[in-house]
């Protein structure tokens, strides 16, 4: 029998969490789990010790009024964890609380220790790889150019494949439906993502609206869609109020969770052209093919300091999946409407380069072979041999 104390502390953690516990169990059917997580892994048979949300905490703003909680969930969790003694402890992303919590137990005892998604020490602040071998004996990644990048000292590092792999995408019915039910018929379609969060959508919606006017001009009969996520979709209402075209907004508040993620899903596939925020929305845009320009601003102050601190060229995950340099980024000062539309353009007029990068990402990030979860799951084992 294997113990495992498991702990995820957002949702995209959940995720991984439950695909490697359905992993563990159909490798060890005998496991046994306790830890913290939400319904993906609860729904594997996790008991949270605590609600995951409470853990769910960004930016410092919204920590320091939390802190002395935070902290007093810290010392409980690394209590448990020594009280049980499970046979391996598994901290997923979260870092801020998960190395610590991995720190606290490996202080006190000989726990084996599993971080799944290596920090980006490829793109800046390498020296946190050296800061984590004091604490994590393995490290789980998604991206196959991370493990040279973790080795460090005795901590090993697998690539275990990316979930966008094993993510449903849209059947063509679905695309058909999708289509019929807001009545974009055979138009070409422009998806436009300003991103997730509040600050992402405040700067990017008035640069990218900007864009469109040119663009739709030379390109009469396009539709552009707007898949709002949750969190900031009245502000994405709001925001595209000036825009040339009224949008097609997809407001996941006006319909059930399964329903919004069928009609993302969807719209995505649908899609003929995207120009979306820098993130891991490049690589869902990917796995349907669909060929993408990037934009994206932060504040000045925040991009002076850290400019000069990246070890790369690019931002995009295609691009440093693949080697190439085929996904086109307007960044900071070049997150401008006259570059943004050129390279629509240029998108537009080649998307083959793109398509062959997207298929090769793909692949590379495990298309075609074992699911992610039961990967991270069978190297979790054998490095417990």
């Amino acid at each position: 029998m294997i113990r495992v104390f498991i702990l995820a502390g957002e949702p995209s953690g959940d995720r991984l969490g439950g695909a490697l516990m359905a992993g563990l169990q159909q490798l060890r059917p005998e496991v046994q789990f306790s830890g913290i997580g939400g319904p993906d892994m609860q729904a594997h048979g996790l008991i949270s010790l605590f609600p995951m949300d409470e853990l769910s905490v960004i930016g410092i703003a919204e920590v320091l009024p939390r802190y002395f909680h935070l902290r007093r969930r810290l010392d409980q969790v690394i209590a448990v964890v020594l009280d049980q003694k499970p046979d391996v402890l598994i901290t997923i992303d979260s870092p801020d609380f998960s190395l610590r919590v991995a720190k606290g137990v490996k202080a006190q005892s000989d726990i084996r220790t599993v971080h799944y998604v290596a920090p980006t020490v490829w793109a800046w602040r390498p020296k946190r790889a050296a800061k984590m071998a004091k604490m994590i004996d393995h490290v789980l990644a998604l991206f196959p150019f991370e493990p040279p990048y973790m080795q460090v000292g005795e901590m090993a590092c697998d690539f275990v494949g990316h979930p966008v792999v094993s993510d449903p995408v849209a059947t063509d019915e679905e695309v058909a439906e999708f289509r019929q039910t807001y009545d974009l018929g055979h138009a070409p379609i422009l998806l436009v993502l300003p991103g997730s969060r509040k600050g992402e959508v405040s700067r990017l919606t008035p640069v990218f609206g900007a864009a469109l006017g040119p663009f739709l001009a030379a390109h009469p009969g396009w539709r552009v869609v707007v898949p709002a996520a949750d969190p900031v979709s009245g502000l994405v209402h709001d925001a595209v109020a000036g825009w040339p075209e009224e949008p097609l907004i997809i407001d996941p508040n006006n319909m059930t969770a399964e329903d919004a993620a069928k009609a993302k899903r969807a719209s995505f596939a649908a899609a003929d052209l995207a120009l979306t925020a820098s993130g891991t929305v490049s690589l869902e845009l990917a796995a349907v093919r669909t060929p993408m320009v990037i934009g994206y601003k932060v504040q000045w102050l925040t991009w002076q300091i850290v400019k000069n601190m990246f070890l790369i060229d690019t931002a995009n995950l295609i691009n440093l999946v693949s080697g190439t340099r085929v996904v086109p980024e307007c960044i900071a000062e070049h997150c401008t409407p006259d570059k943004i539309g050129a390279a629509l353009h240029a998108v537009l007029a080649n998307p083959a380069e793109q398509t062959a990068a997207m298929d090769m990402t793909m692949q590379r990030l495990g298309r075609g072979g074992d699911a992610p979860g039961l990967r991270a799951a069978q190297a979790v084992l054998d490095r417990m041999l």
